[in-house]
């Protein structure tokens, strides 16, 4: 699991994106970004999510986000900008770790 906080613009997305490509290259293809503590997303942000996500469906792998209704400021940024932009449906979004790295739990609806 990796897990973001802060910012995920134009400065701060290229280490994620490095970040994924590592995790990946060391053979783990599921993978759970916890992006709870994110209080900003840009375009720039929404793009390596989405590049992250065919990197490991490349790899017949499996990305989770987890993205609560609640936490950074009020419910979380990245789930209200992936709404926006009609991208979310994209994601195995999560409301939680445990429903993340549980088989038995369902996706929120998006």
């Amino acid at each position: 699991m990796l897990r973001v906080g802060g910012e995920l613009d134009l400065i701060t997305s290229p280490v994620l994106r490095q970040r994924v490509h590592d995790v990946v290259a060391e053979g783990h293809h599921d993978l759970v970004l916890d992006l709870s503590e994110v209080f900003f997303c840009d375009s720039s942000g929404v793009g390596v999510l989405i590049a992250a996500r065919r990197l490991i469906r490349s790899c017949q792998g499996r990305l989770r986000l987890i993205l609560p209704d609640r936490g950074a400021e009020d419910g979380s940024h990245v789930n209200r900008v992936l709404s926006a932009l009609g991208v979310r449906r994209l994601f195995d979004v999560r409301p939680d770790v445990e429903s993340a790295v549980t088989d038995e739990a369902d996706p929120l609806s998006a």
